[in-house]
C-alpha cells in the first residue's frame, strides 16, 4: 500500500489560510470528510481536539500532523493542506506551522494502514520532502512529490545497524498515546541522530500494530543507555539497573540529537523497576514538581468516578424524597430515595481511600496501593472515641502507653476527619514509605524476596501508616477543630455579615473536610437554638464551588482539560444538591488556584446571605429544602454572585491550558 491510497485528491489543498489552530483543524476535518472515509465529522474533530490536548501535534519544522483513531472513521485515510503564510499551533520549536497532514484510522483489528502512515511521518522527517510539498503549486506537483519519496523509500532496504567503533550502543523505545505518527517521527529522529554521532542504536516503537523491533533481554544487558521517548505507558520493568533517560515522545523528535549526546555521556539515572530512581547525573530529567503532579493526577483521576456517581445518585435521592415528613433525615424519608442514597454514600465513601491509595500507587507502584488505602480510610472515618469500663460498667484508667493512647488517640475531643487534605497527606506519605521500605528490605536474602510484598510490606507499611494517622495527622485536626469552634461562637455574638463570610470560606476550604464539617455542624448546632441565619450562610457556602466551577468550565473552557470539562453538567447538579465535594477533584488537582477562588465566591455568598437575613430551618442544603428558606430570592442572588466570583476567579487565576 502507497501514501497516495488513503490520500484523496479532493482532500488536498495547497492554498490554506486558516486564522488559529482550531480553524485549521476543522478546515482539515472539512477535508477529510471530502474523501467520505468518515461516518462522523463532529466526532472526528472532537478526537482531533482530543489528541492536541494531550500534547500538540506540530512536531516542528513547520509540520503539524493531527490524527485520530476510532469509530468516527469508516476508511483510512489522509487530508494535507499547505499554508504559505503559516499558522500558529502550538509547535514545539514555536515557529508556524506550514504542512499539514491529518489522519482518520478506523478502531479495528486490521492495521493494514499503519505501515504506511508510519512511513508518511519518517518522510516527514525529511527536509527535502517537507519542503517540496510546501513550495508545491498545484496538488498535481503536490501529489508526484509524494510519488516520488514513496517509490524511493520502496526501494531502500532495511539493514541492520553497525556497531560503532566507540562501542557506544544505544536502545530507545518511542510510544505515543495514539501509536500512529508521533512514534515513527521519534524513532526516525533517534536514528538520524545516532548514525549523525556515529553510535549503534535500536529503536523499538510501540504503536497501534503492536510492539516491532522489540528489544531482547541480551541486548538491554549489552547497552549503555536506553532512551524511553513515550507519553505512552511502557514496560519498564526489563530496564532494572540500566540507565535510562525517560522524556516525552515529542523530545524524540525536536531534541534527538541531545539525546543521542546524553546516552554517549552516560547522563542519566540508574532505573529501579520498583519505581524508585537513583540519580546520577545530579538532577533527574524530570522535575520534582512533575512527578509530585503526576502522582497526584493518579489519585484524583481514580477517585472521579466515584465523585460523580455516588454523587449524582445522592442527588437523585434528595430529588424524590419529600423534605416534610422528617427535615432531619432528609434523603432517607422515602424508601426510595433511601435506596439512592445508601447506593451513593457507599460510593461516596470510596472517594477518599480510592485518592490516597492510588496517589501512593503511583509513588511505589502496587505495594503503595494498601497502605494508601488504609491512610485515605483513616482520613475519612477519623479517630474513634472510646470508654473502657470494667464489668461493672466503671471507667478504667490507662498508665504509661496505654494511658497515652487511650487519651491521645480514644479519647480526642472534637471532629478528627482530616478529610481529602488529610486524604492527599496519606497518600504522598504512604507511597514514600513504602519505597523506603523497599530501600530497607533490599538488603534481605533474595530468598525472601517472595515475602516482601505480601508480608512485608504491608504489614509495615499499614503499620506505620496507622501510627502517623491515629497519632499526628487526624488529632491535630480535633485541636483545628476546637479552635475554628472557639473562634465561630465568639464571632457570632459581634459580626453576623463577617460570621457569614467566615463560615462560607470555611466550606469551600477543603470541602468536606474538617474545616467545611465545622462550620456544617455549627449551622446545625445553631438550628436548635433557633439562629436560623447561621445554617443559612454554610449552605450558600457550601453550593458556590460546584457551581462556580462548573461555570467556569462552560466559560472558560481553556482552563481546563476534557475530562475536567465533562464534570460540568455533573457539578452543576451537585452544586444545586448542596454536595460540595464535586469540587474536590479540581481543588486536589490544583489546590493553589482553586481553593483561593472557591473559598472567596463562597465567602462573599455567605456575607450576602447574611446581610440580606436570608434564614433556613432545615439542617441540609439544596434546591430541594428552598421551601424553608426565608427571603429566598435575595438567596438565590446571593448563590450567583458567590458563584460568579467564584467562576471569574478561575478564569483570572488558571492559565490556559498549552496543548
Amino acid at each position: 500500500m502507497r501514501i497516495m491510497d488513503l490520500l484523496d485528491r479532493k482532500s488536498i489543498s495547497i492554498s490554506g489560510s486558516p486564522k488559529s489552530k482550531d480553524e485549521a483543524i476543522r478546515q482539515m476535518a472539512d477535508l477529510m470528510d471530502k474523501s467520505g472515509k468518515l461516518s462522523d465529522k463532529e466526532a472526528y474533530v472532537k478526537g482531533l481536539f482530543a489528541r492536541e490536548e494531550e500534547s500538540t501535534t506540530a512536531v516542528g519544522e513547520g509540520i503539524a500532523i493531527p490524527h485520530y483513531k476510532g469509530n468516527a472513521v469508516t476508511k483510512p485515510g489522509l487530508a494535507a493542506m499547505v499554508i504559505k503564510d503559516g499558522v500558529d499551533f502550538d509547535s514545539i520549536d514555536g515557529e508556524p506551522v506550514k504542512l499539514i497532514f491529518a489522519i482518520a484510522a478506523p478502531d479495528v483489528k486490521e492495521n493494514v494502514h499503519l505501515d504506511v502512515l508510519s512511513k508518511l511521518s519518517v518522510l516527514m522527517m525529511n527536509e527535502d520532502f517537507s519542503k517540496g510539498l510546501i513550495n508545491a503549486q498545484s496538488v498535481d506537483e503536490f501529489v508526484d512529490i509524494i510519488n516520488k519519496y514513496d517509490e524511493e523509500k520502496e526501494e531502500v532496504k532495511e539493514e541492520a545497524p553497525v556497531t560503532a567503533q566507540s562501542g557506544v550502543k544505544i536502545l530507545a523505545v518511542t510510544s505515543c498515546p495514539t501509536g500512529i505518527a508521533h512514534t515513527y517521527m521519534a524513532a526516525e529522529g533517534l536514528q538520524k541522530a545516532a548514525d549523525k554521532a556515529g553510535v549503534f542504536i535500536k529503536v523499538e516503537t510501540r504503536g497501534s500494530g503492536g510492539a516491532k523491533n522489540v528489544l531482547t533481554a541480551e541486548e538491554i544487558n549489552e547497552a549503555h543507555c536506553i532512551i524511553v521517548a513515550a507519553d505512552a505507558k511502557v514496560p519498564m520493568e526489563r530496564f532494572d539497573g540500566k540507565k535510562v533517560i525517560q522524556v516525552p515522545v515529542s523530545d524524540g523528535i525536536s531534541k534527538a540529537d541531545n539525546l543521542i549526546q546524553r546516552a554517549i555521556d552516560g547522563n542519566a539515572p540508574l532505573y529501579k523497576a520498583s519505581g524508585a530512581v537513583e540519580d546520577t547525573d545530579g538532577g533527574a530529567n524530570v522535575g520534582v514538581g512533575q512527578q509530585l503532579y503526576k502522582h497526584l493526577m493518579s489519585g484524583v483521576s481514580h477517585m472521579l468516578p466515584f465523585v460523580i456517581g455516588g454523587g449524582i445518585l445522592i442527588a437523585l435521592a434528595f430529588l424524590l424524597d419529600d423534605f416534610s415528613i422528617n427535615p432531619a433525615n432528609f434523603g432517607k424519608n422515602i424508601p426510595i430515595a433511601a435506596f439512592f442514597k445508601t447506593i451513593g454514600e457507599v460510593a461516596f465513601g470510596f472517594m477518599l481511600p480510592v485518592l490516597a491509595g492510588y496517589i501512593a500507587y503511583s509513588i511505589a507502584d502496587r505495594p503503595g496501593l494498601a497502605v494508601g488505602f488504609v491512610g485515605g480510610m483513616m482520613a475519612s472515618s477519623g479517630n474513634a472515641v472510646l470508654e473502657w469500663v470494667n464489668s461493672a460498667g466503671e471507667p478504667l484508667t490507662y498508665t504509661g502507653l496505654n494511658g497515652f493512647l487511650q487519651n491521645t488517640v480514644f479519647g480526642a475531643s472534637g471532629n478528627t476527619v482530616s478529610g481529602f487534605i488529610g486524604a492527599l497527606v496519606a497518600g504522598f506519605v504512604a507511597g514514600y514509605v513504602v519505597l523506603f521500605l523497599k530501600k530497607i528490605f533490599s538488603h534481605l536474602p533474595q530468598s525472601m524476596d517472595g515475602i516482601k510484598p505480601i508480608l512485608l510490606y504491608p504489614l509495615c507499611g499499614v503499620f506505620i501508616m496507622g501510627a502517623l494517622m491515629l497519632l499526628i495527622f487526624n488529632p491535630i485536626i480535633g485541636v483545628v477543630n476546637t479552635a475554628l469552634a472557639n473562634m465561630l461562637n465568639s464571632m457570632g455574638s459581634s459580626s453576623k455579615i463577617l460570621l457569614g463570610f467566615v463560615l462560607g470560606a470555611m466550606m469551600a476550604i477543603d470541602m468536606g473536610g474538617p474545616i467545611n464539617k465545622a462550620a456544617y455542624v455549627f449551622g446545625t448546632m445553631s438550628i436548635s437554638q433557633g439562629n436560623y441565619d447561621i445554617m443559612a450562610a454554610v449552605m450558600v457556602g457550601g453550593m458556590c464551588p460546584p457551581i462556580g466551577i462548573a461555570l467556569a468550565t462552560t466559560f472558560f473552557k481553556n482552563r481546563f482539560t476534557v475530562a475536567e470539562r465533562q464534570t460540568t453538567i455533573t457539578n452543576y447538579i451537585m452544586g444545586a444538591c448542596f454536595i460540595t465535594e464535586g469540587a474536590i477533584p479540581f481543588a486536589a488537582s490544583d489546590p493553589l488556584h482553586v481553593i483561593p477562588a472557591t473559598a472567596v465566591g463562597s465567602a462573599v455568598a455567605g456575607a450576602l446571605s447574611m446581610l440580606f437575613k436570608c434564614t433556613l430551618m432545615a439542617p441540609h442544603g439544596g434546591l430541594f429544602v428552598f421551601a424553608v428558606v426565608g427571603n429566598w430570592p435575595m438567596y438565590v442572588v446571593s448563590w450567583l454572585v458567590g458563584s460568579v466570583i467564584t467562576m471569574i476567579l478561575l478564569g483570572i487565576l488558571k492559565k490556559p491550558i498549552k496543548k
